[in-house]
């Protein structure tokens, strides 16, 4: 084997198969390969250091004291710290992680990444997009031909906040070298001093706007701030001429003040008028008015009224009172009525029942409409009425129904309830059956029986003692002045009941025939005469020869209820009035009544209650003789 030259000894690294020409390296080639090798093992060795910093020293030759990262598996490392552990006494519980909890702003805190409304939060994706757009600077082209320029001086220096808002080209100097057009108006000035309206200033589309805060107060409207030129030119277009414009807002002005005068013309004759009506009102007021009470004759048969106040005395023709004018009444309000006139019988604690019954009832019919038709009243006296002050009587709407009407009415005279009464009103139903208890038979007819003044004045010829001559003729005196005509019918006394006692009524003196409506509140004035009376007389009948006292020390009502069963009467005709006492005990007695027609047809029925007190120191013995016994 031939030995080989040291030219030709194997490098490294060995060589290719391939051709020499494509191995052959220039100088520079070689520099650079050397150069890339020492860069390599520097980063190589700079990344050893600083993986370990035990090699590192510092000037004085030591390792430097730094923290072992919590990374590091050296046993000097930090480790984690350690969990607290739960107490047992605590019971069972969960735990929440609050940093992680989401407010949903619906009551509930909801874990970082559950619940989430995927389209919600693309929706505020697309809106931070277009805010982002909307403030993003508009762009400018490298040839200055592209760019948008000042309408005024040709400048490529245009206002974004114009450009974007009222799409107008100026550029700031303009804007503020010219504020007789650049300027920004209020929406209170393009209303006052161009006569816009709100419709036409809130069209963004026809009045651009630029809305800022206000500066007044947080909480108030932003302010709507409008560009002048624009402004200007939809005025001119609206009004046709600034000359025009002009001429109305100065029409405006003229009218404004003309009805800012006249208000004040119209304020000033109100209080002028309210003046005159307060010093009239107190020189009323000061005038004396007369409350006069009931008739009363003098010596010289006239009879007279006096007033409770002053004294003042009026004489009066004695006639006649009409059954209208006893009944009548004046409204106050809508609910509330006031007694005109009020008849007190003689010996009488207070005012006539009836009166009251009827007076109230008329109240009632005025607050119901006209298409019901009473049919029923309950009523209760609570204390004596007195004739020399009005009676008030409060209406209460109870109930409205379809077939039903309630009212109740409680009068009331010095601050006092007196009286309450309950009324009921219903539509009319004609087809329903009908039947009813007759009439008793062979009552004589109204011309064949005797008035009550023909009976008291036959009493008055007959007896010689005083008090009873005095007392029929108080009592004739008063019936010469009812509205109310009475007749005897007869008195019957069947063998297995009590007294019967029927009388004939008519009211005196109606021109005309009055409607149902107040037909039946004639009828319940005529209700209360001869009815607790019939149980004073009643009393005489059974006690009669000795069996017990009959001397009557008081009787008054205390409730009373009317039944009605007919609309086709008329009480300026007879009506038969037939009563019975049913019941007396406890110092009460119970009274029952019936009221016909001429023609047999029973219109109404009443009951009422009323105190009936007798002497009881009266002997039951009229002879006053000792019994032998």
């Amino acid at each position: 084997m031939e030995p080989v030259a040291s030219s030709s000894r194997y490098k490294t690294p060995p060589p290719r198969s391939e051709p020499a020409e494509r191995l052959d390296l220039t100088p520079e080639q070689v520099k650079r390969i050397e150069l890339n090798r020492l860069k390599a093992k520097a980063r190589q060795r700079e990344r050893e250091e600083l993986a370990s910093s035990s090699f590192s020293v510092n000037t004085n030759g030591k390792r430097p004291l730094e923290v072992v990262p919590a990374t590091s598996t050296s046993p000097t490392a930090p480790k984690a710290p350690t969990k607290l552990k739960r107490d047992s006494r605590l019971g069972k519980y969960f735990e929440y992680d609050l940093s992680k909890m989401v407010n949903s702003k619906g009551g509930f805190l909801v874990e970082d990444g559950k619940e989430v409304d995927e389209e919600l939060r693309a929706k505020e994706k697309e809106r931070e997009r277009q805010r982002a757009m909307q403030s993003m600077e508009p762009q400018m082209f490298l040839d200055p031909k592209l760019n948008p320029r000042c309408n005024e001086c040709n400048s490529m220096d245009i206002d974004t906040t114009f450009r974007k808002v009222f799409r107008c080209l100026v550029c700031n100097k303009c804007k503020n070298e010219k504020p007789e057009r650049y300027s920004l108006l209020t929406k209170t000035e393009c209303k006052d001093d161009y006569l816009l309206t709100d419709p036409e200033l809130r069209d963004h589309e026809l009045m651009p706007h630029l809305l800022k805060a206000n500066p007044h107060k947080s909480t108030f409207a932003n302010m709507m701030l409008f560009l002048r030129c624009q402004v200007e030119e939809f005025a001119w277009k609206k009004w046709g001429s600034p000359e025009a414009l002009d001429a109305e807002w100065q029409r405006r002005v003229d009218e404004k003040k003309k009805k800012k005068n006249k208000k004040f013309e119209d304020s000033l004759k109100e209080l002028r008028r309210r003046t005159r009506e307060t010093v009239w009102q107190k020189r009323k007021d000061k005038e004396h008015k007369h409350i006069f009470g009931v008739v009363e004759k003098g010596p010289d048969g006239v009879g007279k009224q006096i007033c409770h106040e002053c004294g003042f005395t009026v004489e009066s023709q004695l006639d006649h009172e009409q059954i209208s004018e006893a009944l009548e009444v004046e409204q106050l309000e809508v609910s509330l009525f006031r007694s005109k006139t009020l008849y007190l019988p003689a010996r009488a604690r207070g005012v006539f029942g009836g009166q009251v019954i009827s007076q109230a009832l008329v109240s009632a019919t005025n607050c119901v409409d006209p298409a019901f038709s009473l049919h029923s009243l309950h009523c209760y006296f609570i204390l004596s009425a007195s004739a020399a002050v009005p009676i008030l009587y409060h209406v209460d709407r109870i109930r409205d129904g379809r077939s039903y009407v309630t009212r109740s009415v409680r009068a009331v005279q010095r601050g006092r309830t007196i009286f309450i009464m309950m009324c009921s009103f219903q539509l009319p139903e004609p087809r329903q059956p009908a039947y009813q208890y007759p009439m008793p038979p062979d009552v004589p007819a109204p011309d064949a029986c005797e008035g009550i003044e023909v009976i008291y004045e036959k009493l008055m010829n007959d007896t010689t003692d005083e008090k009873v001559k005095a007392f029929c003729r108080t009592t004739l005196e008063e019936r010469h002045r009812s509205p109310i005509d009475v007749k005897l019918a007869g008195v019957r006394e069947p063998k297995d009941g009590m007294p019967i006692f029927m009388y004939w009524h008519k009211a005196r003196n109606t021109p005309v025939r009055y409607d149902a409506a107040f037909q039946k509140c004639i009828l319940s004035y005529i209700s209360d005469s001869q009815f607790i009376s019939a149980a004073r007389r009643t009393l005489a009948i059974v006690n009669q020869g000795g069996k017990g006292p009959t001397k009557v020390v008081m009787q008054t009502s205390l409730d009373h209820n009317i039944t009605f069963y007919d609309d086709n009467f008329d009480c300026g005709d007879w009506i038969l009035y037939v009563i019975v006492n049913e019941r007396a005990a406890s110092g009460r007695a119970s009274l029952h009544g019936r009221m016909y027609t001429p023609q047999g047809s029973l219109v109404a029925v009443c009951n009422q209650e009323g105190v009936v007190r007798v002497d009881a120191s009266e002997s039951p013995n009229p002879s006053g003789s000792i019994a032998k016994l």
